[in-house]
């Protein structure tokens, strides 16, 4: 096939609209419908890692007591625990590196 018609197919083929801006975004209308910011978001995740670090704590003393925690799952815990700890150290330290770039930008 020639380079030509290649060029020729390609251009009388058919393709579906890909211009994103044109369309609407779905969302709310209002803006007082938006869901919540960011620092709530944040806080909530942060909630749920407490949740976390508590539930795995309980699990470890149980494991210690003999009070009927398995191994595996004490475990689980500590491991969801501290992934979620990970992620929230990651995003936090990614919020102050924005920060700090952003005050070292001279206007």
């Amino acid at each position: 096939m020639q380079p030509s018609s290649i060029m020729q197919t390609t251009a009388s083929a058919s393709f579906p609209d890909l211009n994103l801006f044109s369309k609407a975004l779905p969302g709310p209308k209002n803006p007082d419908q938006l869901k919540a910011p960011f620092a709530d978001l944040f806080q909530d995740a942060l909630h749920t890692v407490q949740d976390l670090d508590q539930k795995a704590s309980t699990a470890v003393e149980g494991l210690l007591d003999g009070s009927g925690v398995d191994v595996h799952s004490a475990m689980i815990a500590v491991g969801s625990a501290d992934t979620a700890f990970e992620l929230a150290l990651s995003v936090r330290n990614k919020a102050v590196a924005a920060f700090q770039q952003m005050m070292s930008m001279q206007f």
